[in-house]
């Protein structure tokens, strides 16, 4: 088995202070491994980074196509946003449509991570409720999915026909037979597959058309949606919205929890998937960067960049104290 590489490191002084190790691949359109740094058969959760696969059952049932779903809703579906106004009232609106409420959802309630929204909440002496969790939105497909299919109301259960549908999708576009499941922060199961098939699913969406079939319809409308609205994938200073931004919205990128991040490149058909193993959210962000930079797509110079990729770690009087940097492995 391969060890974990040095995927991002951060420096203080001139002396390196800490690193985070970490795994990743890029596929290719086959399946091949065109890049791999680390052990591309480690077992992972993707944890939120592959609510594409999540979102296909929802499409390819014909669920979506009967619930008039926008784009704006479909990429809802891949979102883990940060409880703003611009996805509330978009994933309220959704449900009221399907004629459900937040009373619905299984996500359960978590506090706004945008800072207009929670102090509206605290001005107007409200609680965050299920909307502003970062899953709401994927929780509206499964309800448009289960609604289509007439499933009772507890469709996070991992024996619920919307999540063995997800199973078997997940199962068929990585090409791993999953080793189990994990509950994730939102209660739905997490399926366990190899950054190997992580990063296989993501090349399967790069080089998916509409037209094509129907689960390739299904996974371009999916990265298009995506890549049409990054702001309402994650939200305002998140890395997903603007990583997509500044690469004129050409490749679609989704974080997961605890370290995970993956890309979608359909120009280049090309899916990377990645891990850090201590789980921290300023390596994957560090390590997505530079990957995306070393195929071209993302400039190394763009501010979204540079917040991510050798940037500078202020302390509490702004004053530059240490830098993030990618590890030596993606020079």
């Amino acid at each position: 088995m391969t060890s974990p590489i040095q995927m991002a490191e951060l420096w203080r002084g001139g002396i390196l202070e800490s690193y985070h190790m970490g795994h990743a691949v890029v596929c290719d359109e086959s399946g091949a491994i065109v890049n791999a740094w680390g052990d591309p058969e480690q077992i992972i959760f993707p944890r939120s980074s592959c609510k594409m696969i999540q979102a296909l059952p929802l499409m390819e049932s014909g669920a979506a196509e009967a619930a008039n779903l926008t784009q704006e809703q479909l990429a809802l579906s891949c979102a883990s946003h940060q409880g703003a106004s611009i996805h509330t009232t978009r994933v309220k609106k959704w449900l009221s449509g399907l004629g459900l409420s937040d009373d619905d959802l299984r996500c359960g309630p978590q506090p706004s991570q945008d800072d207009a929204e929670r102090t509206r909440l605290i001005l107007e002496h409200e609680s965050p409720c299920q909307l502003h969790n970062n899953c709401s939105g994927k929780h509206a497909g499964f309800l448009t999915l289960n609604k289509h299919i007439g499933g009772d109301a507890e469709y996070i259960d991992p024996n619920h026909p919307v999540q063995t549908s997800i199973k078997t999708a997940f199962e068929e576009v990585t090409g791993v037979t999953s080793p189990g499941y994990g509950i994730d922060g939102c209660s739905a199961p997490n399926y366990a597959t190899s950054v190997h098939g992580l990063a296989r699913a993501m090349a399967f969406f790069a080089t998916a058309r509409e037209g094509q079939g129907t689960r390739e319809t299904a996974a371009a409308k999916l990265v298009t949606a995506m890549r049409t609205y990054p702001e309402l994938v994650a939200g305002e200073t998140r890395a997903c919205t603007e990583l997509m931004r500044a690469m004129d919205h050409k490749v679609a990128v989704k974080t997961g929890a605890d370290g995970v991040f993956v890309a979608i490149l359909p120009e280049q058909k090309l899916g990377i998937a990645l891990k850090i193993t201590d789980g921290a959210t300023r390596a994957s962000e560090c390590a997505i960067a530079a990957i995306l930079v070393k195929l071209g797509v993302l400039d190394a110079n763009h501010p979204a960049t540079l917040k991510r990729m050798n940037a500078p770690q202020l302390n509490r009087r702004g004053i530059e104290a240490a830098w993030i940097r990618p590890g030596a492995a993606f020079a």
